[in-house]
């Protein structure tokens, strides 16, 4: 077995395991595993498979992502953290030095968030609240160099627009998974893409980039922007 970092990923591993090539983050919190991820040890250091049909982010990397604003000692404010899997890699990544503040609306989801990272993890601040009314956690997050935006709404990139004009600091940058059936079920989701990096443009995002996640996740699409 041996690990190799990634020349372009901060905090991100390649592990070569019986012939397969495995992405994986350092686990910052030993002998855990958030979403049934194998654990490996190597070197004296704990790894966690970061599995890509399990995070869009992960899915990203392998579909051709270039580059992102995230590494350690970065802040990041996370829309739609789920029951904790992507966000808990993203804290492997920024480390202690980091802050994630993780905002999930769903009760019985961010309990999972809450007792499967939040509570182990000192650098993720869960936030019970939705991502459509930014305002009601601006006294818990603080300004951000990075917002994740993963929600299955319509307007997503307004949801997004919303949340960078209040947390995102000037030339920070925002990575968005847009999901084309979560915004309209039948109209081409190229079209959708469209739409949404458009309306991210108006607003003053600079997209730098776009991938789709195939075969990862159909229908979806991460873009890059930076916020200037």
């Amino acid at each position: 077995m041996s690990v190799e970092e990634s020349s372009v990923f901060e905090g991100v591993y390649t592990l070569s395991v019986g012939g397969q090539r495995l992405l994986a983050t350092k686990n910052l919190d030993r002998g855990f595993s958030v979403y049934g991820e194998r654990l490996y040890e190597v070197g004296g250091d704990e790894y966690r498979e970061w599995v890509p049909y399990r995070s869009k982010l992960a899915a990203a990397i392998l579909s051709g992502l270039k580059s992102w604003n995230l590494g350690r000692g970065k802040t990041v404010l996370y829309l739609g953290a789920a029951s904790g899997t992507t966000i808990s890699h993203v804290s492997d990544i920024i480390g202690l030095e980091g802050m994630a503040y993780a905002v999930e609306f769903a009760p019985r989801v961010i309990s999972q968030l809450i007792e499967r990272v939040a509570r182990r993890r000192r650098n993720v601040i869960a936030i019970f609240s939705d991502a459509r009314m930014p305002e009601k956690y601006l006294g818990i997050a603080d300004i951000v160099d990075t917002i994740y935006c993963d929600i299955a709404q319509p307007e997503q990139a307004k949801i997004l627009i919303d949340n960078a004009e209040l947390f995102l600091k000037s030339g920070g940058e925002v990575l968005i998974a847009i999901k084309a059936r979560s915004i309209d079920s039948v109209e081409d989701p190229d079209k959708v893409f469209r739409r949404e990096i458009g309306t991210m443009e108006n607003a003053g995002l600079k997209v730098l980039e776009s991938v789709k996640l195939a075969p990862f996740e159909e229908d979806h699409v991460m873009v890059r922007a930076r916020y200037e």
